[in-house]
C-alpha cells in the first residue's frame, strides 16, 4: 500500500505544490491555495488497459465523415450551440443553484429521439421521474443512473454505450483512486479528464453541470474550462419567469449567441419572439426612456434603454448602470460635455437596461445618450422610435454592423422611426414603412429630437 500523499493546488488555474504559497506562479492570484491529499494507490485502477501504438496521420488524409452537427429539437440550445451537437464535444452547463440547469437538460433529454443516459448525483431516480412527468414528455429511450463513482459510471457506458451522456453535476463525482472528497480540485480535474476521454475516444457528446461560486464562476480549478470544448452560462433571477442562456466558449460555433426561456410549471418554454417582452407597454410616452436596436450573435434584440438624471443632493454626484459598462457610461457622458455642451457634473445619472439583461453591444450608445437627454430636459421620445448607433469621443454617430437586420426587426415590431449613422449603407426598399433618419454628430441627434 503506498503512502498517503498531499500537495496544494491553486483553486483558480489547478497550479500544484508542494507546500503552501501566498500568490500563485500560474495565474498570480493571491490566497487561492487549499491542500488536498494527492494520491493513495501507486497503480491507477482504470488504467489497467494495455497501451496501443499511436502514430500521426497527415491533415488531408483526415476525413470529416461522421461530424456533422445533430440538430437538437430545443431551438435555443440549438442555437446556443451553433447549430447542434458535435460528436465527442464536451459541453460544461454553469449557473446558480435554482436557476433550471438540470431542468434543461433533462428536458432536452427527454426531446431527443436518442438514447441518452442521465446520471445524476444529486437526485433519486424517483424525484427525476417526478420532474419529468412535471415537465410531460415521454422518451422511451432515455435512462436514468443514480451514481457518484466514477469507475461504476465508465463500466456501464462501456457495456451500454448512450448516445449521448449527462452528468448531473461534475462536483458529485468522485474518482476511487483519489481520497480527496467529492468537489475537490483533484477530484474535479480527474473525473473530466476521464469523462474528456470517453468523449473523444467514442463520439459522444457529454454535458457536465457545473456548481458555481459566490462571484458567479464555475466552481474548481479554472482548468475545467479549458479543457471542455464549450462552456454555458446559464443566467436569470429564479424568482423570476425569464432565463438567459449564454456562450462563454464554443469551439465549434460563435460566442455570441444568446438563448431565452421562460419557466413554467411544464418545464422551461423557448421565446420565440424575446424583444416583445423588454418592451413595456405604456399608455402614454415617458422621459428618460429610449428603445435600442442590438445584436446577440445574429439574433436582433429591440428593447428599452431607462435613464434618470436628478440633482445631486449629496455633493459627489452619482453614476449607476445596470446591465451596461459604467466606464462606458462615464465615457459618454464626457462625450455629452465637451462634444454637445451639456452640464451633468453636478447631476446624478441612473442607466438600466430593462429586464435585468446585460448586453455589450456599441449600438447601445446611441439611445442611452438620447433616454438621459430625455431625463435631463423632462421631454418625452415619441412613440414609434427607436435607436441604433455608436458614438465615438468626438461626438460623431458611428455605423454599427448588420444594420439591414437591426431595420427588418424595428419595422416587424411596429417601430415608424429609426435613427441611424449616415455612414451605414442601407439599400432602398420601396416596400418599407419604417422611416430611416441618418446622422453624423450626436448633437445633430439632440437639435432635430429637442429642438
Amino acid at each position: 500500500m503506498a503512502k498517503t500523499k498531499s500537495a496544494f493546488f491553486c483553486r483558480s488555474c489547478g497550479f500544484e505544490s508542494s507546500k503552501w504559497i501566498g500568490k500563485c506562479p500560474g495565474c498570480e492570484e493571491w490566497n487561492t491555495f487549499a491542500e488536498e491529499i494527492k494520491a493513495t494507490n501507486s497503480v491507477n485502477a482504470w488504467k489497467k488497459s494495455t497501451r496501443k501504438l499511436v502514430s500521426a496521420t497527415l491533415i488531408h488524409e483526415i476525413s470529416p465523415e461522421g461530424f456533422e452537427k445533430k440538430p437538437i429539437s430545443d431551438s435555443e440550445l440549438n442555437l446556443v450551440l451553433g447549430g447542434g451537437l458535435v460528436p465527442g464535444a464536451v459541453v460544461l452547463l454553469g449557473g446558480e443553484p435554482g436557476i433550471g440547469k438540470s431542468t434543461l437538460l433533462l428536458q432536452m433529454a427527454l426531446q431527443m429521439n436518442s438514447d441518452v443516459l442521465y446520471v445524476s448525483g444529486e437526485e433519486s431516480e424517483s424525484q427525476i421521474k417526478l420532474r419529468a412527468e412535471r415537465i410531460g414528455i415521454q422518451n422511451s429511450q432515455c435512462r436514468v443512473l443514480t451514481e457518484t463513482m466514477l469507475e461504476n459510471i465508465l463500466d456501464i457506458v462501456a457495456k451500454e454505450p448512450p448516445e449521448i451522456l449527462i452528468v448531473d453535476s461534475i462536483q458529485t463525482l468522485y474518482s476511487d483512486v483519489l481520497e480527496a472528497s467529492p468537489g475537490s480540485i483533484s477530484q474535479i480535474r480527474e473525473c473530466t479528464g476521464k469523462l474528456l476521454q470517453f468523449a473523444k475516444e467514442t463520439n459522444t457528446p457529454v454535458f457536465l453541470i457545473g456548481h458555481i461560486t459566490k462571484d458567479g464562476a464555475i466552481a474548481g480549478p479554472k482548468l475545467l474550462e479549458h479543457m471542455v470544448d464549450t462552456v454555458l452560462q446559464f443566467e436569470g433571477d429564479r424568482h423570476h419567469v425569464y432565463r438567459i442562456l449564454r456562450t462563454l466558449k464554443n469551439r465549434f460555433g460563435s460566442t455570441q449567441e444568446m438563448g431565452i426561456y421562460e419557466m413554467q410549471g411544464s418545464g422551461l418554454v423557448p421565446v420565440k419572439n424575446p424583444s416583445e417582452i423588454w418592451l413595456a407597454q405604456r399608455d402614454e410616452p415617458l422621459s428618460g426612456i429610449g428603445i435600442g436596436c442590438v445584436l446577440e450573435g445574429i439574433r436582433p434584440l429591440l428593447l428599452e434603454v431607462q435613464a434618470l438624471v436628478s440633482s445631486a443632493v449629496y455633493g459627489m454626484p452619482q453614476r449607476s448602470a445596470t446591465g451596461f459598462d459604467l466606464r462606458r457610461l462615464n465615457m459618454l457622458l464626457a462625450v455629452l460635455e465637451k462634444r454637445c455642451g451639456f452640464r451633468l457634473g453636478q447631476s446624478d445619472v441612473f442607466v438600466n437596461l430593462a429586464g435585468g439583461l446585460r448586453l455589450e453591444d456599441p449600438a447601445l450608445d446611441l439611445p442611452l445618450m438620447t433616454a438621459i437627454m430625455s431625463s435631463y430636459q423632462g421631454f418625452a421620445i415619441p412613440q414609434g422610435f427607436v435607436f441604433s448607433g455608436e458614438v465615438g469621443l468626438s461626438g460623431e454617430v458611428r455605423a454599427v454592423q448588420r444594420i439591414e437586420q437591426r431595420i427588418t426587426e424595428a419595422e416587424k415590431l411596429g417601430f415608424t422611426d429609426m435613427i441611424v449613422s449616415k455612414y451605414n449603407k442601407i439599400p432602398e426598399d420601396p416596400n418599407r414603412k419604417l422611416k430611416i433618419h441618418a446622422f453624423g454628430k450626436v448633437d445633430e441627434v439632440f437639435g432635430w429630437l429637442f429642438g
